[in-house]
């Protein structure tokens, strides 16, 4: 059993049901690692855009030495953040596909680890729609992070309503997202731009950033 729900036109989360209408999180988990696999040789993140970051991650905080990416697929995320903060970063991923690549842990972005409450100067992450819970997971991330720590999420066209689905669940508009992280828990946004970095040939993408941090 699969259904939508549907907050309107700014807010669409898919729910993951098995037939007593209870959260299915096998199924949840089988569709991600599906997905991850047909999509392992696809690059989502941009190095141009990881540069920058990290340029404005050291200007926040110049003593940065550990950083952790979520949803990562290939970890070319921690990889380019490690070259341009020469620092520890790792990154999770739910599928078992998570072993073959350096620096990636197998995890569940949804679930707190005990071992990195409040060790993490940063959090990154372009794969907040792949949350069946978003304000379960954005709170896990922010339990990472240190005293002065920030959470970075990554905003772009194809998080969207429109574009979420069974494997991307979570889809939003900036505004309304804008609206629940304050709501989700006591976080406030202390920044956003766009990265130099665009998407695509005709139609470019631009990828927008979201720094939160605990109230």
């Amino acid at each position: 059993m699969f259904g939508i729900f549907n907050r309107g036109k700014n807010y669409n989360l898919h729910e993951y049901r098995d037939v007593k209408g209870n959260f299915d999180y096998k199924r949840y988990k089988e569709i991600q690692e599906e997905g991850n696999k047909e999509k392992i040789e696809h690059v989502w993140v941009l190095e141009g855009n990881i540069e920058c970051l990290s340029q404005k991650l050291k200007e926040y905080n110049p003593n940065i030495d550990f950083g952790i990416c979520h949803g990562t697929r290939r970890g070319l995320e921690q990889q380019w953040f490690r070259k341009y903060l020469n620092c520890d970063v790792i990154g999770t991923e739910i599928s078992s596909t998570a072993n073959e690549f350096p620096n990636t842990i197998q995890w569940d972005f949804h679930e707190t680890n005990p071992e990195w409450t409040g060790k993490a100067d940063f959090i990154y992450s372009n794969s907040f729609d792949h949350a069946y819970d978003p304000q379960k997971a954005l709170n896990a991330w922010m339990a990472s992070l240190k005293d002065g720590g920030v959470c970075i999420l990554e905003h772009s066209r194809g998080h969207l309503p429109r574009f979420s689905n069974e494997l991307d669940p979570f889809g939003v508009t900036l505004k309304k997202l804008k609206e629940l992280i304050p709501q989700w828990g006591n976080f406030k946004i202390i920044d956003e731009f766009d990265g130099p970095a665009k998407r695509g040939s005709t139609r470019k993408r631009v990828m927008h950033y979201l720094w939160i941090a605990k109230t």
